[in-house]
């Protein structure tokens, strides 16, 4: 079908794309002017009508230039569902968004059954990995930081939307829990794969759907729902009471842990090593600071708090762990809690992800997540003092069940009481920056949540 080379379809829609790039909600540079799209390399996937065109842009902005994948669809007759998705006209060929194009979806998945090559993208599955074919395929709505197609009930593949060359922590750290036979993850499958500033870059990950998992976060929010609905009643006495599953959820990240240090090793932290991770606090508080009046009169206590962690004299193991762990990054099947999504904190540059640090900041973000979690819901509403007192209560029951139960399998993160401390007050920081940006309305969690841990 191709009237045009690959590259010229991409040069033809990028005027267009500076302006539909800020409308997507994987696009990272939000409130940032968009100067320029430059294309950096264009395959054609399926010439066929409908055809796939596997792209790479570079954006330029008010920030850094970064690397964006893109599928581009092209069809003689464009449907009027894929209207939302279209990009420009080339050569009589309707030019749009892929992701919303289930055809082309489920073609897609069939490059990955007979392992294929389109110049230097490649498709390849996992060892051992046989893959059923001719699926149907459908976008997952919720996907922020990313795309992900799922195919009928047995397979999602996340696309990599922003783009950093070199190893991809998400696939790796898979590869390597599935070495050692951890259950607590989705199955890796397959990779989509190329080469970006010369290096070699990954595209997509394909994995194991799993279609009867319940997202952590929306577990906790019920219960919460259930407790604010029965104001007059405590956290234990309600049905939805979640503290079970927080200790089982314990279990399962602390056995990701174990599992990841089997799988990659375990060290005890340097005091230099020590001195790096809080001196990383140190300028986050100081960015964050500088942005938002109100985290500043907590800044020599945070700073104070940063500095006992640095002082304590306990050994502290430091090991891969997932990085960014909330409980929206955890999911509960009938047989398991399994945590996804081990790219690391987006915030962090690529080499800050990949350094070993303490499990203890893993902790840490699970237990501001169920502050939120509790919190979230008094947003908007009247000041009241009890429904106040039973989200405070409901944090810290399902605070100590999680702790309680990684304790099972773990070390108790409780003993290293300064450390915890610490790396939930430097979650709090990213929390209050990321409020600040992008939801001012939540900023009174992350700085109340400050003010408990200094007080």
């Amino acid at each position: 079908m191709s009237l045009a080379g690959a590259s010229e379809i991409l040069d033809a829609v990028a005027g267009t794309l500076a302006q539909w790039l800020p409308t997507q909600r994987w696009f990272a540079g939000k409130g940032r002017a968009v100067h320029a799209v430059t294309p950096v390399h264009a395959e054609w996937l399926i010439d066929d009508d409908p055809g796939l065109v596997h792209a790479v842009v570079s954006v330029a902005s008010d920030g850094p230039d970064d690397a964006y994948q893109l599928l581009l669809g092209l069809r003689t007759d464009l449907p009027e569902h894929l209207a939302p998705g279209l990009l420009g006209r080339i050569d009589g060929l309707s030019c749009y968004d892929a992701t919303l194009d289930f055809t082309l979806g489920a073609r897609l998945l069939d490059l990955f059954t007979a392992p294929a090559r389109a110049g230097t993208v490649q498709f390849a599955r996992e060892p051992d990995v046989e893959l059923e074919i001719e699926l149907n395929a459908r976008l997952v709505n919720a996907e922020q930081s990313n795309s992900s197609l799922i195919f009928g009930q047995d397979y999602i593949l996340k696309l990599f939307r922003r783009l950093t060359p070199g190893p991809n922590r998400d696939l790796d750290l898979h590869r390597a829990l599935r070495s050692v036979g951890c259950q607590h993850i989705a199955e890796p499958l397959g990779s989509l794969t190329g080469t970006l500033a010369e290096q070699p870059t990954v595209f997509g990950l394909l994995q194991r759907f799993m279609p009867d998992a319940a997202e952590g976060w929306a577990m906790a929010t019920a219960s919460v729902r259930d407790l604010m609905a029965e104001a007059d009643l405590h956290a234990e006495e309600v049905g939805g009471d979640f503290a079970g599953e927080a200790h089982r959820l314990g279990n399962a990240v602390a056995t990701v842990h174990a599992d990841l240090g089997n799988a990659l090793g375990v060290r005890t932290a340097s005091q230099a090593m020590l001195a790096d991770i809080t001196n990383r606090m140190h300028r986050k508080l100081d960015a964050t600071a500088r942005t938002v009046p109100e985290l500043r009169p907590y800044a020599p206590a945070l700073r104070a708090a940063f500095d006992e962690a640095r002082a304590g004299t306990d050994p502290v193991t430091v090991q891969h762990i997932h990085g960014d762990l909330h409980l929206g990054q955890t999911l509960r099947t009938t047989a398991a809690w399994l945590l996804i999504d081990f790219e690391g904190e987006p915030a962090a540059s690529p080499e800050e992800r990949v350094l070993p640090t303490s499990p203890v900041r893993d902790v840490a973000g699970l237990l501001r997540s169920f502050d939120y979690a509790a919190h979230q819901m008094l947003l908007g509403q009247p000041a009241d003092r009890q429904l106040e007192f039973r989200a405070t209560e409901w944090t810290r029951r399902n605070r100590d069940a999680f702790c309680t139960g990684y304790a099972e399998v773990g070390p108790d993160p409780r003993e290293q009481a300064a450390l915890l401390r610490a790396f939930e007050l430097e979650k709090a920081v990213y929390e209050v920056a990321y409020e600040h940006d992008n939801r001012p309305d939540w900023l009174p969690i992350p700085l109340a949540a400050i003010q408990a841990l200094v007080g």
